[in-house]
């Protein structure tokens, strides 16, 4: 299956940000691509945290899921719909959520981010928990047979999380991301290589990569890693689009060769 992660640099204009998805994943199947990964918050990065609230989808209605669906049936792809703000129980609170489509534009899964970013070093400072109700369920689903496993972001930093995700074992691990600048540089693609290399798996990242209008400034770095921990293709910064082949020989030659996935003992 060939595969993309799209990156972008999201705005506080959910259109212009819907129709640089739309553009992208085109691109990307106009290159032969049968998956597309949108990165998180590809649909909007406000001014303040709290600005996502008023944008808040009930599940499975509006416009950001309808473009979603709609482009997966439109190109006859997987998409992986970076995350989208979903309401909760609480006006206060939304989910980061993480919806999966089928190339006939049907939900295949749904994961609610569970791990919430904060962080402070004085002189800069972020806590997702102000506006994000985490989740509490690891989500894997089949995508045209092989096994995905789904993470947002700051889960990377959590290697259990993708254990549960291992019975059985997924052939393709999405990590949609907007890594600060500071922890990007620092810990992006170390972690998901080690992800890549300790699940024998293929891990896709798609992310947001750049100055956006708010001030804020993120990693980028979009990437496709290999079960050896192998990086295939890699777009630094700005939008973009990078491709790779999931070859599931790749997948079965690692585990023979090197079986550490039932040598565990814990």
């Amino acid at each position: 299956m060939l595969i993309a992660a799209l990156q972008t640099v999201a705005t506080p204009s959910v259109e212009r940000n819907l129709d640089t998805a739309r553009r992208l994943i085109g691109e990307a199947v106009q290159e032969g691509a049968q998956l597309v990964a949108l990165p998180e918050y590809f649909c909007f990065m406000g001014q303040r945290d709290s600005d996502k609230l008023a944008l808040a989808e009930t599940p499975g209605d509006g416009p950001i899921q309808q473009m979603l669906i709609d482009a997966a049936r439109q190109h006859g792809v997987w998409v992986i719909g970076g995350t989208v703000p979903l309401r909760t129980g609480s006006p206060d609170r939304v989910f980061n959520a993480c919806c999966v489509y089928s190339p006939e534009g049907q939900m295949a899964a749904r994961y609610d981010k569970i791990h919430l970013f904060r962080y402070d070093n004085g002189r800069e400072s972020y806590d997702e928990g102000r506006v994000l109700q985490a989740g509490t369920t690891p989500v894997a689903c089949d995508v045209g047979g092989l096994r995905l496993g789904l993470s947002i972001c700051y889960d990377l930093r959590f290697p259990e999380l993708y254990r549960r995700l291992m019975h059985p074992p997924c052939d393709l691990l999405a990590v949609p991301a907007a890594f600060t600048h500071t922890t990007g540089r620092a810990h992006w693609e170390v972690l998901l290589r080690a992800r890549a290399i300790e699940n024998q798996c293929y891990v896709i990242a798609p992310a947001q990569g750049g100055l956006h209008e708010n001030g804020r400034r993120t990693f980028g770095h979009s990437l496709i890693v290999d079960p050896w921990g192998e990086v295939q293709a890699l777009h630094e910064v700005g939008e973009g689009v990078v491709m790779a082949e999931l070859d599931v020989e790749r997948i079965a030659s690692v585990r023979s060769q090197l079986p550490a996935l039932t040598h565990r003992q814990i």
